[in-house]
């Protein structure tokens, strides 16, 4: 499964493209800065990246789409762990 979206890159501002990946139960996410480009890893994954994954594989899920129950309850914990802990 393949989800691409566009966004700014952090720091640069400079438009960007963003492909996450599914393969063997791993996302892995891919970027380039124009469309005849090659894709490269990212310098880190962001939070916003995982959240904008969420949210395009929930919009899939209803119109079925090849997302499974599963795949949103791995993307969820990932996401969960990435946040920091509540301050008391």
């Amino acid at each position: 499964m393949e989800i691409e979206w566009t966004d700014t890159a952090p720091g640069t501002e400079e438009r960007r493209y963003v492909r996450a990946s599914k393969f063997a139960r791993a996302w892995q996410f891919k970027v380039r800065f124009k469309r005849r480009t090659n894709w490269e890893p990212p310098s880190e994954v962001t939070s916003e990246m995982w959240e904008t994954l969420l949210d395009a594989m929930e919009r899939r899920y209803w119109r079925r789409e090849g997302v499974s129950d599963e795949d949103l309850v791995i993307v969820r914990r990932i996401i969960a762990g990435l946040r920091p802990p509540p301050e008391v």
